[in-house]
This record gives structure tokens, C-alpha cells and sequence, in this order.
């Protein structure tokens, strides 16, 4: 993730946690569009990251959209490109630093802030778009996390999780073991899908449309580096009806539930 942030008020194991630090390290913060996005299976990765978002959001022009967890600004200088009015926070201001230089490379006007992904300092609705990507994996209380992120959106929240039925639960588990024993790492958590409508329900949030990306692991994708690899064979695992059951990470739009509108049960998860 991108920079988690801090509650406010919290105690004991909460101060400890990785996504307070981890991204504050300015050697990771200048490495970190390199690491995840660097090589062909990265490159493909940004570009169905951008289209995702596009496609999920729609008309962007003119759009206010906050970006929670911006990292180096990869989707609000997209976003800002598309001529939406966008706001970015991050708890790492090494983070942000990157972020701010990119922008000036790309004469984007995008408002970078320092800001808590459990407390957004915005009003009610502020928000026609919120969009927050790799940031609940590792958020330390991600339930708080979505409240806030539904709170201060108007009309849409995108975001995306590691799903629990997919490969990535392997390795959340053998992240928090070696967590567990004082390792250095990312030890994110995976969600189940009906996890999620049931969080976005309480916020009066249902799902308007989902992508699932990969069956395989990334990290695998990345290891064999070839871009014909990993579209041939996830065209494959696709037809045969695995990307449904297994891909990952999942992408969520999540639409405001408006109280004229009748409450009803969330729509289930499609690809």
C-alpha cells in the first residue's frame, strides 16, 4: 500500500503496524512506481489499471474525485489527464513528494495532502468520485477505512481487495507468519466478496460493477515477464470459468444507495 495512516487515538499493537513506516523510507518511496509498475507485466498491469478506473467511473471530465492512499499519484494524475478536479492524501509524505514531482513532469494540477485514510478531514458528500486502490489490504482497520471512504463520496467509490478464494491467500499467510516472528513486510489480508457488500450495505453502498484481474499469481506474471504469457493464459483460465471463482485483486464500483430508493440486498459480484 501506499501509505496507511494512523487512527486517531490508537494504542498498542496499532502504533507497531507496518503501513505506518514502511512507506516513509524515501528509498521506498522513489523505487515504489518502479517496483510495482516497472516491466512488460507492470506496464500491462497500469494500463488495465487506467482503463478499469475509466471505464468504472465514466465521464471524467470535470468530476471532483478524491484519491485515498495516492502513493506516487499514478491514478489521480490519470484522472486529473482526464480533466476531473482531484484531490489526492497519503499518509507518507516521502510518498507525496514523488507524487508532487511527477505531477510538475506532467503539468498536472492535482492537490496533494497528507491525510488519514480512517479520518478524511471532508465533509459529508464532498466527493462526486472516491477511488482508493491497494489501501484496505493493509489499512489497519479497514472496516473504519471504507466508512470514511463512503462518507465522503457522493455518488461512487472504487476500490480493490486480494480476494479470499484466490492465490493470494497463500501468501497473506505466509506474510503474517513471518510478520508474526518480527519479519519486515507487507502482511496484508484477503477479503471475501460478501465481506465486502455487507460493509458497503452498512455505508448504504451497493456494487454497480466489478473486474477481477488475474487467476495466477502477479508475482508469477512477473517472474516469467511476458506479456503474451499472461494474456494468453488468463484468456484461458478466463473461458474456462476460473477468473469468476478465483482472479484477483478485485475492483469494486460501489454506487450511493440514495434514500428515496428502495434498500435492497447488493447485487452479487460480477467480472
Amino acid at each position: 500500500m501506499k501509505g496507511s495512516t494512523r487512527p486517531r487515538g490508537s494504542t498498542g499493537s496499532a502504533r507497531d503496524h507496518y503501513s505506518y513506516d514502511i512507506y516513509a523510507d524515501p528509498a521506498m518511496a522513489r523505487s515504489f512506481e518502479d517496483r510495482r509498475f516497472g516491466g512488460p507485466i507492470g506496464q500491462l498491469i497500469a494500463g488495465e489499471q487506467a482503463r478499469v478506473l475509466a471505464n468504472m467511473i465514466g465521464r471524467i471530465h470535470d468530476r471532483s474525485v478524491l484519491d485515498v492512499g495516492t502513493g506516487a499519484g499514478r491514478a489521480a494524475l490519470m484522472l486529473a489527464r482526464g480533466g476531473a478536479r482531484v484531490t489526492a492524501v497519503d499518509a507518507s509524505e516521502q510518498m507525496l513528494e514523488e507524487a508532487r514531482k511527477r505531477a510538475a513532469d506532467q503539468l498536472a494540477k492535482v492537490n496533494f495532502l497528507r491525510g488519514d485514510a480512517h479520518h478524511l478531514e471532508f465533509k459529508d458528500g464532498s466527493f462526486d468520485v472516491v477511488v482508493c486502490l491497494r489501501v484496505l489490504m493493509h489499512t489497519p482497520d479497514w472496516r473504519q477505512s471504507l466508512s470514511e471512504l463512503c462518507r465522503v463520496a457522493d455518488q461512487l467509490v472504487i476500490f480493490d481487495y486480494p480476494s479470499a478464494t484466490s492465490a493470494a491467500l497463500a501468501q497473506s499467510v505466509v506474510r503474517r507468519m513471518f510478520s508474526a516472528v518480527g519479519g519486515r513486510t507487507e502482511a496484508y489480508r484477503v477479503f471475501r466478496d460478501a465481506t465486502m457488500r455487507r460493509a458497503l450495505a452498512d455505508s448504504q453502498f451497493r456494487i454497480r460493477s466489478v473486474h477481477r484481474q488475474f487467476v495466477l499469481p502477479i508475482q508469477l506474471h512477473k517472474m516469467i515477464g511476458s506479456r503474451r504469457f499472461t494474456t494468453g493464459s488468463e484468456l484461458v483460465l478466463d473461458r474456462v470459468g476460473l477468473l469468476r471463482l478465483l482472479g484477483s485483486p478485485v475492483t469494486v464500483c460501489a454506487e450511493r444507495i440514495r434514500s428515496s430508493e428502495p434498500l435492497r440486498s447488493a447485487e452479487p459480484l460480477r467480472s
